[in-house]
């Protein structure tokens, strides 16, 4: 059986609640942007706006999921926030091609970054 050090606590703890607080902040900018696109527009302004709803609920669900304490075990979290990383950059490049999204894009890849980090807490 592994030892856990207060320092890889302490990581393990900062590291989750920077996820989930990246994961609130992707949200808002995925909600936000997703608004803002016609629903009667283009297919590439329907894609955006289907990938900014899902990004936005697949962050809103992980920050749950981070927030609950020991209501999934390690390989559930682990499979929301690889999942919550994959949605965000697909999101973030589909914001790329959308002229004003960039905050969006932006908020997307920090997202991913912040779930990449988390994840390297776990291993």
């Amino acid at each position: 059986m592994t030892s856990t050090t207060q320092q890889e606590l302490f990581q393990f703890l900062e590291d989750r609640f920077a996820c989930a607080q990246a994961c609130t902040e992707c949200a808002r900018e995925c909600a936000l942007r997703a608004s803002l696109v016609d629903p009667d527009g283009t297919k590439e302004q329907e894609l955006v706006r289907r990938k900014g709803i899902m990004c936005a609920e697949v962050c809103d669900a992980t920050c749950r999921v981070l927030s609950e304490q020991n209501r999934l075990d390690e390989a559930g979290i682990r499979i929301q926030v690889e999942w919550c990383r994959t949605v965000c950059l697909e999101c973030a490049h589909a914001f790329d091609r959308q002229p004003g999204a960039e905050d969006g894009a932006k908020a997307c890849r920090q997202c991913a970054e912040a779930c990449t980090e988390f994840l390297a807490t776990l291993n």
